[in-house]
C-alpha cells in the first residue's frame, strides 16, 4: 500500500508469466506460404522435383505481439486493480478497528471513514467480526458486532474538538483482546502526537504482542492548527502550526467578529523545514478588537480555529499625570513608568500638555474603557460628575498617590484617605520600610507571587474602616493597604497607595507592577456579575458554556457533559470544557483547543513491527476490462497480419464478384416481394412496427430502474408548487430511511396513474388537491389492480388545519370531499382510526399518532377483524400479510418531509412542537417499514394462537 497504487487478486496467476519463453519457441515456425500452380498437367510433371525446404520464420515483431497479447491476458486473469481498498492482515480473527478521532483528524475525516468502511466491507466479505475502537473513549468498552451493525455505528462518530488522549485506551484494548486471543488490528492514524505519543506507541506494542498491526496514515493533507494569538502593539498575530516537515506549505487566515462578518484576512507561508510560521493582520486597533475568531480558510477543524475574547482585545488606557516634572525629566516620569509597564497588553494615550482637567475629559470624550490619574489631587465637580457617571457605564479608573492626591479631598477613590502622607525610614520616623506582605485571595492579583524585594518608603494611608478588607487587594506586612478597589455598578476604581514613579517606593521597577497593571486592565469592560468580594473575584466565578466549537470547528449547542469553567480559563480544551464561548454573549470567556505554548509534533510509529498503509482518495479500478480489451485488439491484428502473410485476403479479393452478384440477386428479389403487395400495407406495417418497438423499450427501462432498487412512488398532481414540495418530502423520507434503517432506497419516483405501472413501488403517495377532476376510470383501475395486489396507497388531504371544530369535521373539508369522489368508483374496504395496538404504531418506532406539518388529523386504515363485537377485543392472527391497502391521512406528511437543498425544513410546522418534524419522520419510517415487511411484529404478539392453528 505505501509503494505503487496496485494489487492483485490472485498473484499467483503471474507465475505464468514464465511460460512466454515456451511461447517464443512455439511460435517461431510459421508454415510455408501456399503454392498457387497452373495446369496443364504437363507442367505440373516439371515441378515435381524433390528438394528439400526450410519453413518459413515468424518474424520477431509478430512473435513478440502474441507474446504481449498473452502476457495481458495474464495479467488480467491476475486481477489486477488500481488504487486497491485498504487492507488488513487475514489472520482469521476478528478486526479490531483503533480510530483517532481528535481535533487533527477532522480535516480528512471523510477519508478515514471511507477507509475505515473499505476494511468493514473486507470483514464482511470474510464473515469476520468487527469492534470499533474512538480513541477518544477510553471508558467505552470494546464489543464485536457485525458488519452492519459496525457501519452503523462508524456512521453516528465525528470528530472530538479536542486532543485524544490515547494512552488512557490501552486497558480496554487489553482486556479485549485478553478475551479474543488472536485480532487483526487496524489503527487508522492521524500522525499527530498530540501528547504521551511515544508512551501510547510502547504500549501498544506491548498490548498487541505478535499479534498483526496495520498502521494507516498519511496520504492526505497535513493537519494545520492555530495558537498563540497576540493583539500585539501594532497588528495582531498568530502562531499557524503543522505537525511535520515536508513540501512548503501556503494558505488564508481569515479573522472574523462576533456575528461571523469577515474584518480581513491574510496569508501564511510554511517553508519546507517549518513547522510553524506566523500570519498577522495590519488593521486599525478598533478592528482588531472586534476580531472574535480566527480560522484558516478550507480547513474543518477545531484546531484551526482561533476564538478570542475581552482578554485578547488591546484596550486603550489614557494616562494622565498631574506633576510637573514629566516634561523636564521625561525618564524618571511616573508617565515613563507607566507607558513602559502598559505598552506589552494596551494602547496607551498620554494627556496633552495643560490641564489634567482638560486630558481627563478629551479621554472621557474618546470613550477609553481605562483611565489612569498619576498624582492628580483636587478635580472640578464637573469632571467629577462625568467620570463617575463613566464608571458607572464600566469605565475602570486607575490612580497613583502622590504629593497632590494626599493633600486632596474627592470621593473618586476606594477608601477614605487620611490627610498628608506616610514617611517611613527617614530620620524623623521611628519605623523601618515596609515590605510587600499579601495578595488578597478574593482581589484580582490572587495567584501572583508575592515578591520580597518591594519597598515601600511612602504611602496613604486609609481611614480605619469596616470595609477596609474587603477593599484590600495587596497588603503590606504591617497590615496597611498597598492597593485598594471596590466596584461602582459596572465599573471599578483603584487606588495605588504609592506613586507611580520611584520616588515612594521601587515597586514600578519590578516585574510583579506589570502583571498587575495587566491584571487591572483585564478587568476593564469586564461586565459580568462579580464574584465574592466587593471587586469581583475572576479567578473564582464561573461561567457556563454558552456556544461549543464541533470537531468541525462550527458552533453547536453545549453538551450535556460540557461543565463551566472559571472565568479566567486560559488552558486548552477538555472533554469536560469542550473550546467555545462560555459565559453571557456580552462578555464571553474563550476557551480553545490548543494553549498557547502548545505545538504539534508527528506522531513517530516507528518502534512498531507494523505493515503500514497510505489512506487513498481515489476509487478502486479493476483494470482487468482494459488489458483484455488490448489483448484482443493484438490478436486482431495478429489474425490481419497473418491473412495478409498466407494470401487469405487475396483470394477473398477473388471471390468478390461472385459475392456481389449473389448479394445483388438478393436484393432484387426482395424488392419484387415487397412489391407485390399492397401500398396501403405497407405503411400500416410501418407505423405499426416503428412506434411499438420505442414505446416498449422505453417501458423496459422504465421497468428495470424501478425494480433493480426500492423506491417509493409519488402522483403527480399538475400543481407546480405540490409536486415540488411532495418531491422534496419524499426525498427528505429516503434520506432520512439511509440514516435510521437499513434500508437504503433509491431516488422517488413521480407516476401517473393512467399510464406508468404502479406494480414496482411498494408506497405510493398521492397528495388530494382540493377540486381537482376525479381520475380517468383506466386510472381508477389500475389504483384498484394495485391495491389488490398487495400495493399501498397513502391519500393526504393535507388540510388538518382546515377542519371545523366538532365530530366530523375533518370529513366536510375541501381535500377530503375532493378523496370520496376519487374512491367512490375504487373497491374499498371498512376503514378505522389507527388503533393504539395495530402494528403501524411499532414496525420500526413506538408511536401514538402521526404527526405531519399538522397533528391534529386522523389516520385511517383498514379495519382489521376482530374476534368479537367488544371494542376491547383482541386481535385475532392472520394468514395474510395483514397490510392495509389504503392508508388516509390529512396531516401533510410530505410537507413535513420536505427539505431545502442546505438542509433545512421547506415549511413551518403548525403549532410546531420542538420534535414534531423528528415525529413525522418517525411515522414516515414506520409506514415505510409496514408495507415493506408487513405484520411481523404484530405476529410476533399472537405465537401462541400461530402454533395452535398450525397444530389444527
Amino acid at each position: 500500500m505505501g509503494g505503487l497504487p496496485l494489487s492483485f487478486a490472485e498473484p499467483l496467476l503471474l507465475l505464468g508469466l514464465f511460460s512466454l519463453p515456451v511461447l517464443w519457441w512455439l511460435l517461431r515456425v510459421m508454415p510455408p506460404r501456399p503454392r498457387r500452380i497452373d495446369f496443364p498437367p504437363t507442367r505440373l510433371l516439371f515441378d515435381i522435383v524433390p528438394k528439400q525446404e526450410t519453413p518459413s520464420r515468424t518474424p520477431w515483431w509478430l512473435t513478440l505481439l502474441r507474446l504481449l497479447a498473452a502476457a495481458l491476458v495474464i495479467f488480467a486473469l491476475a486481477g489486477p486493480t488500481w488504487n486497491p481498498q485498504t487492507g488488513a492482515g487475514r489472520s482469521g480473527g476478528p478486526l479490531l478497528l483503533l480510530l483517532d478521532d481528535g481535533w487533527s483528524a477532522a480535516a480528512s475525516w471523510d477519508t478515514r471513514l471511507k477507509a475505515a468502511d473499505e476494511l468493514i466491507a473486507n470483514a464482511d466479505g470474510d464473515r469476520r467480526a468487527v469492534a470499533l475502537v474512538p480513541l477518544s473513549e477510553p471508558a467505552r468498552d470494546i464489543t464485536l458486532m457485525t458488519a452492519g451493525t459496525a457501519r452503523v455505528a462508524l456512521r453516528q462518530l465525528s470528530p472530538k474538538p479536542y486532543a485524544v488522549e490515547r494512552v488512557d485506551t490501552l486497558p480496554a484494548i487489553q482486556r479485549f483482546l485478553a478475551t479474543t486471543g488472536d485480532a487483526d488490528i487496524v489503527w487508522l492514524s492521524d500522525g499527530v502526537d498530540t501528547g504521551r505519543g511515544t508512551e501510547f506507541v510502547d504500549g501498544l506494542g506491548k498490548t498487541i504482542a505478535d499479534r498483526g498491526l496495520t498502521i494507516v496514515e498519511g496520504g492526505t493533507p497535513p493537519a494545520h492548527a492555530l495558537a498563540a494569538a497576540e493583539n500585539a502593539a501594532a497588528k495582531m498575530t498568530v502562531k499557524v502550526l503543522r505537525a511535520k516537515t515536508g513540501g512548503a506549505d501556503a494558505g488564508l487566515v481569515r479573522a472574523l467578529d462576533q456575528k461571523g462578518a469577515p474584518i480581513g484576512e491574510t496569508r501564511f507561508l510554511l517553508s519546507a523545514q517549518d513547522l510553524d510560521t506566523e500570519a498577522s493582520f495590519d488593521l486599525p486597533v478598533e478592528l482588531r478588537n472586534d476580531i472574535a475568531r480566527l480560522e484558516i480558510a478550507g480547513e474543518r477543524s477545531a484546531g484551526a480555529v482561533q476564538l478570542l475574547d475581552k482578554r485578547w482585545r488591546r484596550r486603550a488606557v489614557g494616562v494622565v499625570s498631574g506633576a510637573t516634572s514629566d516634561t523636564a525629566q521625561p525618564l524618571l516620569a511616573s508617565t515613563f513608568y507607566l507607558t513602559r509597564a502598559l505598552a506589552p497588553f494596551a494602547d496607551v494615550r498620554l494627556g496633552e500638555r495643560g490641564a489634567p482637567a482638560q486630558a481627563i475629559a478629551q479621554f472621557l470624550d474618546q470613550k477609553l474603557p481605562m483611565i489612569v490619574l498619576a498624582d492628580v489631587g483636587t478635580l472640578s465637580t464637573e469632571i467629577r460628575d462625568r467620570l463617575n457617571a463613566w464608571i458607572e457605564q464600566g469605565g475602570v479608573l486607575v490612580r497613583f498617590a502622590g504629593p497632590r492626591l494626599a493633600a486632596g479631598d474627592d470621593d473618586l477613590v476606594p477608601v477614605k484617605l487620611r490627610r498628608g502622607g506616610r514617611s517611613l525610614g527617614g530620620s524623623l520616623t521611628w519605623e523601618k520600610p515596609q515590605h510587600l506582605a499579601t495578595f488578597s485571595a478574593d482581589g484580582p492579583f490572587a495567584g501572583l507571587a508575592v515578591p520580597s524585594d518591594i519597598t515601600v518608603n511612602r504611602q496613604v494611608l486609609a481611614e480605619p474602616d469596616p470595609s477596609l478588607a474587603t477593599r484590600s487587594w495587596a497588603s503590606l506586612v504591617d497590615g496597611t493597604p498597598l492597593v485598594t478597589g471596590e466596584r461602582r455598578g459596572k465599573g471599578l476604581v483603584a487606588l495605588f497607595h504609592v506613586s507611580a514613579d520611584m520616588r515612594w517606593s521601587d515597586l514600578p521597577m519590578s516585574g510583579t507592577f506589570v502583571e498587575m497593571l495587566r491584571r487591572v486592565v483585564d478587568m476593564s469592560g469586564y461586565t459580568a456579575n462579580p464574584g465574592p468580594g466587593v471587586a469581583g473575584d475572576a479567578t473564582r466565578e464561573t461561567v457556563a458554556p454558552n456556544r461549543i466549537l464541533d470537531g468541525f470547528g462550527a458552533f453547536a449547542p453545549p453538551p450535556a457533559t460540557a461543565k463551566p469553567i472559571l472565568a479566567d480559563f486560559r488552558d486548552r480544551a477538555t472533554p469536560e470544557h469542550p473550546p467555545g464561548f462560555y459565559g453571557p454573549p456580552e462578555g464571553p470567556v474563550a476557551v480553545n483547543t490548543l494553549a498557547a505554548a502548545d505545538r504539534l509534533a508527528a506522531l513517530d510509529t516507528a518502534p512498531l513491527k507494523a505493515r503500514h498503509a497510505t489512506y487513498t482518495n481515489a476509487e478502486p479500478r479493476d483494470l482487468r476490462g482494459i488489458l483484455l480489451s488490448s489483448a484482443l485488439g493484438l490478436f486482431l491484428i495478429d489474425a490481419i497480419v497473418v491473412a495478409l502473410m498466407g494470401g487469405g485476403l487475396a483470394a477473398l479479393l477473388r471471390r468478390r464478384r461472385p459475392a456481389a452478384a449473389t448479394i445483388v440477386f438478393a436484393l432484387a428479389l426482395a424488392l419484387m416481394t415487397v412489391a407485390s403487395g399492397p401500398s396501403f400495407a405497407q405503411g400500416t406495417t410501418s407505423r405499426t412496427q416503428a412506434k411499438p418497438a420505442a414505446t416498449s423499450s422505453t417501458n423496459d427501462e422504465a421497468a428495470i430502474k424501478a425494480v433493480s432498487q426500492t423506491r417509493l412512488a409519488y402522483v403527480v398532481t399538475g400543481n407546480a408548487d405540490v409536486d415540488s414540495i411532495v418531491k422534496a418530502g419524499m426525498n427528505g423520507l429516503t434520506l432520512f430511511l439511509a440514516q435510521r434503517t437499513a434500508l437504503e432506497a433509491g431516488e422517488p419516483v413521480a407516476v401517473d396513474p393512467a399510464r406508468d405501472e404502479l406494480a414496482f413501488y411498494p408506497l405510493v403517495y398521492w397528495p388530494v388537491l382540493p377540486g381537482a377532476p376525479k381520475p380517468s376510470q383506466d386510472a381508477i383501475n389500475r389504483l384498484d389492480s394495485y391495491m389488490k395486489q398487495g400495493g399501498t396507497v397513502l391519500f393526504d388531504t393535507r388540510d388538518a388545519i382546515e377542519a371545523p371544530p366538532g365530530a366530523g369535521g375533518e370529513a366536510q373539508t375541501p381535500g377530503m370531499q375532493t378523496l370520496r369522489g376519487i374512491l367512490s368508483s375504487l373497491d374499498i374496504p371498512e376503514l378505522e382510526p389507527v388503533p393504539r395496538e395495530h402494528v403501524l404504531t411499532k414496525t420500526f418506532y413506538l408511536l401514538r399518532d402521526f404527526p405531519g406539518r399538522f397533528n391534529s388529523g386522523q389516520t385511517w386504515v383498514e379495519t382489521l377483524p376482530r374476534e368479537d363485537d367488544d371494542e376491547t377485543g383482541a386481535r385475532p392472527a392472520r394468514g395474510g400479510d395483514g397490510v392495509s391497502p389504503i392508508i388516509i391521512t390529512s396531516n401533510d406528511l410530505a410537507g413535513a418531509w420536505a427539505m431545502r437543498p442546505d438542509g433545512q425544513p421547506m415549511l413551518p410546522l403548525t403549532p410546531g412542537e420542538p420534535r414534531q418534524r423528528e415525529f413525522a419522520f418517525r411515522a414516515g419510517v414506520n409506514i415505510v417499514m409496514y408495507t415493506l415487511t408487513g405484520n411481523y411484529k404484530a405476529d410476533q404478539v399472537h405465537v401462541p394462537a400461530l402454533i395452535e392453528r398450525l397444530g389444527q
